[in-house]
């Protein structure tokens, strides 16, 4: 069982990491793509609850890219009523691959980051 710092800490990182990926990718296909590698296939609805935030209006915006892009591959269900599956594809779980790098450098340097966000917020 994980304490109660292991989980805080976890939380800071997972801040930390979201807080990057607004800087250097766009946030929601990377929140997308790391739901969808951790739960597997998705329905709308429930990923919509697995991404904090995102609109409707944002998740079927940025669904419809990733599957142009060829990250996810959209399964319509010819049932009453319509039933759609996401779930990742190979290019789409090499790119998820490749972003578990920058948790990894986050976990790592998550004490240094908020020892320089909190120096440079004193100086104000």
């Amino acid at each position: 069982m994980r304490s109660e710092a292991e989980v805080m800490a976890d939380e800071r990182v997972s801040a930390l990491v979201d807080d990057l990926i607004g800087r250097v990718a766009d946030k929601w296909t990377m929140l997308v793509l790391e739901a969808l590698e951790g739960h597997g296939k998705q329905r709308f609805t429930q990923l919509g609850r697995l991404v904090p935030g995102i609109s409707q209006k944002m998740l079927t915006q940025t669904l419809r890219q990733m599957e142009r892009d060829g990250l996810v591959e959209r399964t319509v269900h010819p049932v009453v009523p319509p039933h759609v599956d996401y779930c990742l594809t190979p290019l789409g779980s090499g790119l998820s691959e490749a972003f578990c790098g920058v948790w990894l450098w986050a976990e790592a340097n998550l004490r240094h980051v908020e020892v320089a966000r909190a120096a440079f917020d004193t100086r104000g």
